[in-house]
């Protein structure tokens, strides 16, 4: 038992130790960006790059390593070694281990000085998050990839300030930027609808309203009318959207019908057409969008799966469909071209549910927040038990669909939405408006 704990002990020092010295450069690389003094020597490092990301000029990338890459190491060294002299005084038989994140600072500072000296293999071998080349994945949830990095240079360089894990970005709120954004909203004249597209233009994106209904969303900002750019389209003939959709960097799909205590067969038809399929169909028409590098490292697509994809709604259809629909987005994330969320939302009053708990607007606020810490399965409930049994599900679901389906190895841009599905066959006629 001793030796457990002295191993545990180990570990969490030297692994503590490692993290220490990421939050220090990530801090660091903040402060960069707010201080005007650090500022002057950071911005050489946002000088080198273009936006396929080889760099400009050698010169300049050569500077950049000793007047940002350089101080940044030093600082990383300082406090690493102050976390080594803490634990020395508190538990120096763990000192040893508490200098692990110094040992990992000096190989930063080695591969800092090569790449300053202009070795081209220092270049090659150590600066791994500015290599150019096509995207290979979408930008990664807990560790700094290409796609993410790519963002921090060429989407909002007041975001995305992590080098290796997104801790911070994570708990500052910076881990998606949304201002500039193009963001469409189906299902966008509902409650939650309307809520989602108010604090989407306040966060500073540009917001798209698609609606089954002809007449023009208005918002009111600040008791001002504003009205929002709105495309009406109908379920059955989501294709017709493939030109709006190319110039979306986020789509948010939140259509949704519930037919409560109906089970006749054009309930069943009008449940999986609107909430299941309709959806699936944009997703896939969305992913023929994503082609270039910076349509991987920007777009996303954000679905409204529902609380019913684990807990009763007291409406089996509209749980049957959401569930269907819930599978769908975690089959198809598993090739996605792009970033996925899922919006997993308990009961908010709304036409769909008069007598839902929580407030659209309450809801939606969290939605962004939770999107801006980069979190991927967004949960919005008053049910404690949805945020134990939602992980299991879906951490199950995805296993099972990983070892038991193959992967898709079609590139997206090379699928004709038109051949995989026709308008003509999934048309329905005289539906219920949809909405959320």
């Amino acid at each position: 038992m001793v030796i457990v704990s002295f191993w545990i002990l180990v570990i969490t020092w030297g692994v503590g130790s490692i993290l220490w010295a990421e939050i220090v450069r990530d801090l660091y690389h903040v402060l960069s960006h707010r201080l005007p003094l650090l500022y002057r020597q950071h911005v050489w490092h946002h000088r080198v790059f273009r936006r396929d990301l080889t760099y400009a000029n050698a010169a300049i990338y050569r500077q950049a390593q000793w007047r940002n890459d350089l101080p940044e190491c030093l600082v990383m060294l300082l406090f690493t070694l102050t976390l080594w002299w803490v634990c020395s005084q508190w538990t120096p038989a763990y000192q040893w281990a508490a200098l692990t994140g110094t040992i990992y600072t000096l190989g930063f500072l080695v591969g800092c000085v090569a790449r300053g000296s202009g070795s081209e293999w220092a270049h090659e071998v150590t600066d791994i998050t500015h290599k150019p080349g096509a995207f290979i994945s979408p930008p990664s949830s807990w560790f700094v990839n290409r796609p993410y990095h790519w963002r921090h240079h060429f989407d909002d360089d007041h975001a995305y300030y992590c080098g290796t894990f997104t801790l911070v970005d994570k708990l500052m709120g910076t881990a998606l930027a949304l201002k500039g954004k193009t963001v469409a909203v189906t299902g966008a004249s509902g409650t939650l609808g309307q809520a989602l597209l108010l604090h989407l233009h306040q966060a500073g994106a540009k917001v798209i309203a698609f609606s089954s209904k002809s007449q023009p969303l208005t918002l009111m900002v600040n008791g001002e009318p504003l009205a929002v750019k709105t495309i009406t389209w109908q379920v059955g003939h989501e294709a017709e959207l493939a030109e709006q959709l190319k110039k979306v960097d986020i789509l948010v799909l939140n259509h949704g019908i519930n037919v409560r205590a109906e089970r006749t067969p054009a309930a069943i038809l009008t449940s999986y057409e609107v909430n299941t399929f309709s959806s699936w169909r944009l997703m896939e028409l969305f992913f023929t969008t994503v082609r270039t590098n910076e349509d991987i490292a920007l777009k996303e697509v954000w679905v409204n799966t529902s609380e019913a994809e684990v807990s009763p709604a007291f409406s089996p259809l509209y749980e049957l469909s959401k569930r269907g629909l819930g599978d769908l987005v975690t089959l198809r994330r598993l090739d996605a071209p792009c970033v996925v969320r899922k919006l997993i939302l308990g009961p908010f009053k709304s036409d769909l549910n008069p007598i839902g708990i929580m407030s659209a607007d309450w809801v939606a606020r969290l939605i962004l927040a939770l999107a801006k810490r980069d979190v991927r399965n967004i949960i919005v409930a008053i049910n404690p038990l949805t945020y134990l049994l939602f992980p299991v599900k879906e951490f199950g679901k995805s296993i099972y669909f990983r070892f038991f389906s193959r992967p898709n190895t079609l590139p997206s841009q090379a699928a004709d939405v038109k051949n995989v599905f026709s308008e003509e066959d999934f048309t329905i006629q005289n539906l219920k408006s949809p909405h959320s």
